[in-house]
Order: C-alpha cells, then structure tokens, then sequence
C-alpha cells in the first residue's frame, strides 16, 4: 500500500475527513531549491526556506524573513547541506527542522516563500549577509506543492562606508565627525591562540579625546562592550560616536575602548569557558597591558571603567566580578541574567524545572512589548533551532556557561525539543558563571575589591525581563551589606534605556560623569 493511500485509510477509518477543511494528516510538504551558481569548495551550509501568509492589501515583498517579536509570523524550515553543486536540486523538508510548525499544518492561502543559503552559519547571530545565496520570492497556495527556488543571487560583502550608509543620516551625523579620532585595536592573544590551535586576536576600536596627539597627560580609560548582534563595524561606529561627543564638550575626556565580542558561536562575553576559551584571560593579561603600553592610560584600577549593555552588560559586569582588582567600577545597563534563580521569567534552581512552561503548565514570556508578550521562551528557542545549531543567543549562553560534553560541543542547559532543563549543568552555571551566587558564596574575599564597584541600571519594562534578575541581585547585595547602586528607570524597555526626552545618548553622559569623578575626584568636583 502506498503512502498516500495507506494516509487516506486512516483517515476515513477514523472519521476525520471533513467538507472545505485540509485533511488533518496532509501530505509532507518538499521545498526543492537549485542554484545555477557554481560555489567551488564552499557549498555547504544551512539551507533555509521563509513562508509568509499573503494578507489582502499586503504589498509586495523582495524579502521574506522572520522576527523575534513576531515569531510565527513566518513559517521556517531548514536542512544542513554538506555539497550544493550547480543544477543538482536540495530538498529542504518542512515537517522536521520547522517553525513553529509543520509546513502541511499550516493555514491555508497563499504564501510568499524565499530561499537562504546560509554559508557562513550566522544566521542566528546577524540575519543573511555577505557570501549567502537567496532566491526571488515566488507565491505558492499552502498546503500545496512549492515551485522549485533558485538560488541565483549571492550577497554582496559590504564594507564600513556601506554599512554607515545604511543608517539614517541623523545616526550618521552622530558619527561621522569622530572617525578621524578613531583606531583600530588588534591585539594576538597567545592563550586564545593556543585554544583554538590558529592565530586569534582581541579586537575592536579605540575612541581618543580631544588634544590626545598634541599633550602629554595620561587619561581614565572605558572599557566598552556591544550586545548581542554587535560587530567590529558597530564598535567602530560607537567608537566614533564617543569620540564626536567627546569633540563637543558632551562627554570628559578619556580613553574609550570599544571591544568586539562576537564570534561563530555567538558572544563569548569575556568570561573564560570550557568551549570558546580564555577570552576574560587574554583581555586582561594580554590586550589590556599591550593597551596600556601604546597608549597613555592611567593603568591604575581608578583608572579603568567597565560599561555595556545587554549581553555587554553582563560580560561587563562579569568582568568587575571576576577581576575586582583590575577595575574601578562597572555601570553595565540591562545586563543579561545576574542571578539564575530569574533567567528571563526562568528558576533555573527549582524542582523539575522546564524552561518552557511553568508549575502551572503556562508557556514562559521571553518578549514583550508595550505590556504585552509578543514571544515565548519555547517560541524563541525553537525558531533558533531551526536558524542553526549555533550562534544564536540561548545557544550562545551554552557556549560560554556549559561543561564540554564528550561530544566535543556544549552540554545543552535544556532539551530543545521538551524545555527540560538539565540539573548537572545548572549546576555547572551556578558555580562559575551565577553572578549572585559567586559574589555570596566569596564574598569574604570580594569585598575589600568589589565593594561599591557595581553600578547598574535597568528598566522596569525591560524587553526581556531582565529588571527581574538585577532586583534579585540588588537583593543579595543588600543582604550582603554591600554598597553598590542600582538604578530602575519606570517604563523603560531594553531599547530606549539610554534616552531622555531628545537625548538619545543621555544615560551615556551620566554614566561618563560618574566614572570621571572616580578618577578625577578633584577635577569632577569643581
């Protein structure tokens, strides 16, 4: 008995046919997709294809992609491809690696559909660029078969003056005028290199103040760190943003240091791991005294800042905590999750723990937006899943806070496909990575270096909830006795933290002013 058939005698023997509606076991949907392009030895890659119901009145698209605040709004599939050779077709199968469902569930209408050849396996970190294939986006009634796409155009690498284009001529304003204030930073790290058995360096940009080349003084020097999605060419442009508003008067003069923390598996947050390596080591032991030496730095713990956001926020903070000696003080903003027992609306320590639904069986928030949640953590994590193994952000903290598992990859913290979250490794988390738990359990030995070091702000709003963790870690510090500060900022989100009223960059300004008056306490007075 054939498949179909065997399909549609289970179908009839139970009932289940009904009149108007798709049978309920449809037939598997197969996206075939060629390329005409002939990529020599780099053809393999995650091959993934985009659907987007057609709506009345929808406009017509060259691009069908998906959002993290509007998760199932796109229907994704994908296939690794180990050899994509010209005119030879790939099947992408959509019942399997597929979001949020399967492809023969879906609705019935007419969809928008677009291949991605994503080579490079980054699309969970930046989205499609330089070196992927796409194909034109071609409509097709679903469930139903799918024209064959062809992959016949390939991205166009894009270079920093392309890059600054890109942004609204008032986000170039901002920057352009402090380019020429602007260095490059690349610093080999023998340790990291030494890991990863190639050639590896720290790198990043460095902002100089107004009248650096022509004195002689040395400076306080901030050390700054992107969130997740930030790049080199973003560092460049915070770097030149800082330098401009430094020009203006808008902000003390120091040195800034805007380093770049993204690599294949996502961000390795300066924090010494068992999968991406010694990258907190080779900060501090290796970039920052070859920094020191080149340029005129105070080199003094009251002379060296910490600032981030986000994912930055918490390497950042991390940083202060790990290295107490070394800095002055941190101001990280909206860090990533400071305390486990709140990882993002998740208690990574309770009984059973699921990081999909809780107690009550109800799916966890992860987004939200103007009060209402717009993307679940099982949401979240399985679209990722099927973007790619790696590179995104819930397999990034993987990648930096789990064990080696004898696979050679990271043990996951939880089962992609259930939520279940795995005890041994939360245990692993907990004990080197939870910042909480690590200031509690040595705080004997932090205090004299820690104390009143951490200055941290967050909003009550926060996208992804992350005002929770840093109350819970304002909590154990209080207990603690400690002196640190915390700022809540009613109804701000993780987007617009840093503005107030017109000033975009007015958070930025307050936190400058307080690390100037740690190591400029005369000046900062007058």
């Amino acid at each position: 008995m054939s498949r179909s058939t065997l399909r549609l005698a289970l179908v009839l023997a139970t009932g289940l046919v009904a009149v108007g509606a798709t049978p309920l076991l449809a037939e598997p949907i197969a996206v075939p997709v060629i390329t005409p392009k002939d990529l020599g030895d780099d053809d393999s890659g995650r091959l993934i294809v985009f659907a987007q119901k057609v709506e009345p009145g929808t406009k017509p698209q060259d691009a069908v992609d998906t959002s993290p605040f509007e998760p199932t709004g796109t229907a994704i599939a994908a296939v690794e491809v180990s050899s994509l050779k010209p005119g030879r077709t790939a099947i992408v199968g959509t019942d399997v690696d597929a979001f949020p469902a399967a492809w023969s569930t879906l609705a019935p209408g007419n969809y928008r559909i677009q291949a991605v050849f994503d080579r490079n396996h980054d699309y969970n970190y930046g989205g499609r660029g330089a070196g992927d294939l796409v194909s034109p986006v071609v409509e097709a009634r679903l469930p139903g078969p799918v024209p064959t796409l062809s992959l016949d155009r390939e991205i166009a690498g894009q270079d920093f003056a392309g890059w600054l284009a890109a942004l609204s001529p008032e986000a170039r304003a901002g920057i352009e005028p402090g380019l020429t204030s602007v260095e490059p930073l690349s610093v080999h790290s023998t340790a990291l290199s030494r890991f990863w058995g190639r050639n590896t360096a720290i790198e990043g940009w460095v902002a100089l103040p107004p009248g650096y080349a022509r004195g002689g003084d040395t400076y306080p020097t901030v050390y700054s760190d992107g969130g997740f999605g930030s790049t080199n060419d973003s560092a460049r442009a915070s770097a030149a943003r800082t330098a401009a508003m430094m020009a203006k008067g808008d902000l003390p003069s120091m040195i800034w240091v805007f380093l770049d923390h993204h690599i294949a598996t996502g961000t390795h947050e300066f924090a010494d791991s068992a999968n991406n390596g010694p990258w907190g080591t080779a900060l501090t032991t290796e970039a920052i005294p070859a920094l020191e030496a080149k340029y005129r730095m105070d080199a003094l713990p009251s002379g060296r800042f910490l600032t981030g956001h986000s994912s930055g926020g918490w390497s950042t903070l991390w940083l202060q905590v790990a290295y107490p000696k070394l800095f002055g003080g941190s101001w990280p903003t909206a860090p990533d999750p400071s305390d486990f027992h709140d990882f993002t609306n998740i208690d990574l320590y309770a009984p059973a723990a699921n990081a999909y639904a809780g107690s009550d069986g109800k799916d966890r928030p992860l987004v939200r937006d103007d009060g209402k949640v717009v993307a679940t953590f099982r949401q979240f994590a399985q679209l990722e899943a099927v973007l790619g193994p790696y590179g995104g952000q819930l397999a990034s903290f993987d990648w930096v806070f789990s064990p080696k598992c004898p696979d050679g990859r990271p043990c996951a913290m939880f089962d992609r496909a259930t939520g279940k979250i795995d005890p041994a490794v939360v245990t692993y988390w907990r004990d080197h990575y939870d910042i909480a738990h690590i200031i509690a359990r040595d705080w004997a030995r932090l205090k004299p270096d820690l104390d009143g070091k951490i200055h941290l702000t967050v909003g009550t709003a926060d996208t992804f909830y992350l005002n929770q963790s840093a109350e819970r870690l304002k909590a154990v510090l209080d207990g603690l006795g400690a002196k640190a500060s915390f700022r809540f900022v009613p109804g701000r989100t993780h987007f617009d933290l840093y503005k107030e009223g017109d000033d975009r960059w007015a958070l930025t300004k307050t936190m400058a002013k307080e690390m100037y008056a740690v190591a400029r306490p005369a000046t900062a007075a007058q």
